[in-house]
């Protein structure tokens, strides 16, 4: 691995459905961005011609950058839609059903119709092979050769893409999966991807493990193609420097490592924007906040405390909309790996409206895309969504978005609320159009609550920082559900996800299983094992290019109280782990989040896991600097506000806003996005060109 050259420039490159956002940041922290339509056959084609016009506009030349720092979408598309590699399963004898079996947990509870998902590796291609560790990896049984050949004959026969090897307590003793790799890549050839949970997931709980396991293989083949065409792209463009992606838990990662280990990078895209908003939250001083990122399809949702984002290692893929990793379980496929914890809501601009058997009103989850879109897209769309109930409410520029690429029909808009939402409820299109939405901003609200409320936080005393394309349009709705009195808008909202990606610093995180009493007993123990773990991370940093100087390493703990059956994971502010430091975190994390603690009780450690993190010069500054637009002084345009009726409301620019609180209502809009504040709100924006909303409860 090449490290990224001093005083650099780093680019961000966030890919989207319908838009691909580009942000360079300078080693001064000056940041230039551009929005341009995403190229889905080849998205290469769409990156090399966006560095070109950035470069061009920024003043930089494609030598000036040192790394280029991706979001991708590409590993959890490959899940929902179900087009990941022909994989096969190799596991000890006896646990070949383990994802049939999984975990007694369905998503909705008293569901008569719930239908378990089919399992990644179908049932002909799953094989037991003899062998046997105890739980300590001592070795029960040896690897029987003879049986590890036959399989691999089957596993050729078969013509599997990928192959998953999972064998019981190999968390505790790799050797076993290390010899069956050999003979099957022995037998098979380089072509074929394979995956070892000891390499992927060191940890107890089977199901959990050969589930993050198969996940990783059945992507694996997709991202490395991906990946590697993408880096062939950006060669024959002479532009010759690292590609990293970004992780579901916001660090980057190199390329190679990603083939790796792609079921890293299931939720890449979501953890750029929560970087982001976490950066902006310290610059502020902001100890609470709550990151809202509404775009087309989803909103999403994460807590951030004391400049960092809240993290889980439960996770489902292909689970749908995912309300909460701990709370909603069984309608996906397992992946414990370290994730920023996002709450993810079918609540975006193209989410369609529909109505009910019984008259009810639904938005989303389903999305009309960018084709045909909302009706007011004059694309064809004839189904309502949520970005027409916005411009027949008067929010949204009722001619043109984006700074007039893309035109706009309010006409339609309101046709479609009347026609398929006001006349069959017999509602005036106004009240039809802003219950559409005040219930897809209630849905929103389900998000937020899902990493605050759920994790006993009191969202009221929160910050709501609010980006997308559409969250600064609903946030003053979701705060005052909430009870939230202040709502912050970035510059640039539209493009703040991608702002996140040159922010991610190269993270690597050594997991080791350990069923430990904590207790100082078991000092130099839990000690020596964190210990191995920082040395393996700085190894792997080391191969990355970073000195010791740019280091930096966070020990964590999955402890729980005996008797439990999960635990919480909690961060110990030390060189290494310490047993008091870890009680006392532990102790006030359960007392946080469950209300209550118990210190004379027996606490167990599961897991020690050490990040090892490689901190880059230009990862140190860095703030996104608000590109000025046209004034709108004297425009104003009738919006509804639905018990507050209709109002004249000015549209204005962040120009206009001055850092003195101006009382709404008002609408400021933007290229990216367009803010409301409604009339029991007022507005400024500060010194580093944030908006600035108080909303009176």
């Amino acid at each position: 691995m090449r490290k990224v050259k001093a005083l650099s420039i780093r680019v961000g490159v966030d890919i989207g459905g319908t838009f691909t956002d580009l942000v360079a940041l300078r080693p001064s922290g000056a940041v230039a961005t551009l929005k341009i339509p995403s190229t889905p056959q080849d998205y290469g084609l769409g990156i090399i011609d966006g560095l070109r016009k950035l470069s061009d506009a920024a003043g930089f030349s494609p030598g000036d950058i040192g790394d280029i720092v991706h979001a991708t979408t590409v590993a959890t598309n490959t899940v929902l839609e179900q087009k990941g590699a022909r994989t096969g399963l190799v596991t000890t004898a006896g646990f070949r059903d383990i994802l049939e079996l999984k975990r007694l947990r369905i998503p909705v509870l008293y569901d008569l119709q719930y239908v378990k998902p089919l399992p990644m590796v179908p049932r002909h291609l799953r094989f037991e092979v003899e062998e046997r560790l105890g739980p300590d990896g001592s070795v029960w049984r040896p690897l029987q050769e003879d049986s590890a050949q036959k399989i691999a004959d089957q596993l050729a026969a078969a013509d599997v893409e990928a192959v998953a090897i999972c064998l019981l307590h190999s968390y505790a003793n790799a050797e076993h999966e290390l010899k069956l790799e050999e003979i099957i890549r022995e037998r098979l050839g380089g072509d074929v991807y394979i995956a070892r949970s000891s390499s992927i997931l060191p940890e107890i709980r089977e199901y959990e493990r050969t589930s993050t396991t198969v996940v990783s293989a059945y992507v694996g083949p997709t991202v490395a193609t991906y990946l590697d065409r993408l880096g062939a792209s950006l060669r024959a463009a002479d532009i010759r420097v690292p590609l990293r992606v970004v992780q579901s838990n916001g660090g980057a990662m190199s390329r190679q490592n990603a083939v790796r280990s792609p079921a890293h990078l299931l939720e890449s895209g979501p953890a750029a924007g929560v970087i982001a908003c976490a950066r902006a939250a310290s610059e502020l001083g902001l100890d609470r906040v709550i990151s809202l990122d509404m775009g087309g399809t989803t909103a999403k949702a994460a807590m951030i405390e004391g400049g960092k984002p809240a993290r889980t290692t439960e996770y489902e893929v292909g689970a749908g909309i995912n309300l909460s990793s701990k709370l909603v379980k069984g309608g996906g496929y397992a992946v414990n790996l370290p994730f920023i914890d996002v709450s993810e809501i079918g609540a975006g601009g193209g989410s369609v409206v529909s109505i009910g058997n019984e008259g009810t009103i639904n938005v989303g989850p389903r999305s009309a895309g960018a084709v045909p879109g909302p009706a007011c897209y004059q694309k064809g769309g004839l189904e309502p969504t949520f970005t027409d109930a916005v411009v027949a409410l008067g929010y949204l520029n009722q001619t043109a978005l984006a700074g007039g690429q893309l035109p706009i029909d309010a006409s339609l808009a309101r046709e479609a609320i009347r026609n398929h939402v006001a006349d069959p409820l017999g509602k005036p299109a106004m009240e039809a159009a802003f219950g559409v939405f005040s219930l897809a901003a209630a849905t929103m609200t389900r998000a937020v609550k899902a990493v605050t409320t759920f994790r006993g936080r009191d969202p009221r005393e929160f910050t709501l920082f609010a980006f997308g394309g559409n969250g600064p349009v609903a946030a003053f709705a979701v705060a005052r559900e909430l009870g939230i009195q202040t709502v912050m808008v970035p510059p640039a909202p539209g493009v703040f996800s991608a702002f996140g990606l040159p922010l991610a610093d190269i993270e690597h995180e050594m997991t080791r299983s350990m069923v430990t009493p904590c207790v100082p007993a078991n000092s130099d123990k839990i000690y020596s094992v964190a210990l191995e773990l920082k040395q393996r991370g700085a190894l792997a940093l080391e191969a990355d290019g970073f000195r010791p100087d740019d280091m930096e390493f966070t020990h964590l703990v999955d402890m729980r109280y005996v008797g439990q059956a999960f635990e919480l994971t909690v961060e110990v502010p030390a060189n290494a782990i310490n047993v008091d430091a870890a009680l006392d975190a532990f102790h006030a994390e359960h007392d946080r989040t469950y209300g209550h603690h118990s210190p004379d009780d027996m606490v167990e450690i599961i897991n020690l896991r050490v990040v090892a993190r490689g901190k880059h010069q230009s990862s140190n500054g860095g703030s996104l600097v608000h590109k000025s637009s046209p004034s709108q002084s004297g425009v104003q345009r009738t919006a509804f506000f639905g018990q507050q009726g209709m109002h004249d409301v000015p549209v204005v620019a962040r120009e206009d806003l001055s850092s003195s609180f101006a009382g709404g209502p008002l609408i400021i809009e933007e290229y990216d996005s367009t803010c409301v504040v409604p009339p029991e709100a007022s507005v400024r924006v500060d010194q580093r060109g944030n908006i600035e909303m108080r909303i009176d409860q």
